[in-house]
């Protein structure tokens, strides 16, 4: 069954995915993120009649959703439950076009038993795929105050790190931190709130990061996924904070063959944001390979 955020699923700077990969019908596409299958669906249509698709997801249900959204393509899709950074372990052949979309999707945020939002109370998990075994409970229970210290930091970009990694030692040796409101609390009796930021965001994005090797799965898979671009094939990254997209722009910069076709990111037009919040931060990278 579709869920209500699923139904009014949203993707991001569509127009400018597509006219930037310039699809043709025939195109063979790599989503690395297939998430809901917004884009996947539009991907398909411009690629018809006999486009093929494969699509990456660590998360099952959103596989069951993106397979519902696009099930009018049939066999054209092909859909992987996995992390699209192990496309380096298989041999799909090559592509026309990839397009990752590195934003975590807004089924995550309103499902609470998922962990991944301050705004819904429930169990501190943070995982994409529930088949593996590290969660944000693990991280804020077991590691040390150094190691809080240096996530905080090096993935939330988080000035006042010392400050919430003492505050989280010193409640679990009280109480196991086990919930989302437990810790965003914790994070909120040290640090004040400043305008609309909630003070845990931070925080929240640096653990949602770590438990998911966000950053490395990201570079193992552009890297392997270039490797399968064709010549003249384009491949298409959606960044939605400065790690991710400082990662990609110093990846496509550093790799040999590759042609810059946005010299700048992309943004959201003031239209899109105003119906989509969520493309506020985003930006895109397309490049082409020589």
């Amino acid at each position: 069954m579709t869920s209500d955020s699923a139904k009014v699923h949203i993707p991001v700077l569509a127009r400018e995915v597509l006219d930037g990969l310039a699809l043709k019908p025939g195109s063979r596409v790599l989503d690395g993120t297939i998430g809901l299958g917004g884009h996947a669906k539009l991907m398909l249509a411009v690629t018809s009649p006999d486009g093929e698709l494969v699509g990456f997801d660590r998360d099952d249900r959103n596989l069951a959703v993106a397979s519902e959204r696009c099930a009018e393509f049939g066999d054209r899709v092909t859909f992987i439950h996995d992390s699209f950074g192990s496309i380096r372990t298989r041999d799909f052949g090559t592509f026309d076009g990839m397009l990752f979309d590195l934003g975590f999707s807004s089924v995550h945020v309103d499902d609470a038993s998922r962990g991944f939002s301050f705004m819904k109370d429930g169990p501190l998990d943070m995982r994409y795929d529930t088949r593996q075994e590290l969660s944000a409970e693990t991280i804020v229970n077991t590691w040390s105050f150094d190691d809080l210290v240096t996530i905080l930091r090096r993935f939330g970009e988080e000035p006042r790190s010392a400050i919430i990694a003492k505050a989280i030692v010193d409640a679990r040796r009280q109480m196991r931190i086990d919930t989302t409101y437990q810790l965003a609390e914790i994070v909120a009796s040290v640090v004040h709130r400043t305008g609309k930021i909630h003070p845990a965001t931070k925080t929240f994005q640096a653990l949602r990061i770590v438990v998911n090797d966000e950053l490395g799965e990201v570079e193992r898979g552009l890297l392997a996924a270039i490797a399968a671009l064709k010549s003249g094939g384009r491949c298409a990254v959606i960044t939605f904070h400065s790690l991710e997209d400082r990662l990609v722009k110093n990846l496509f910069k550093t790799q040999v063959g590759l042609k810059p076709i946005t010299k700048k990111p992309i943004i959201a037009t003031e239209a899109e944001m105003k119906e989509n919040p969520r493309s506020r931060s985003a930006k895109l990278r397309i490049v082409e390979k020589i």
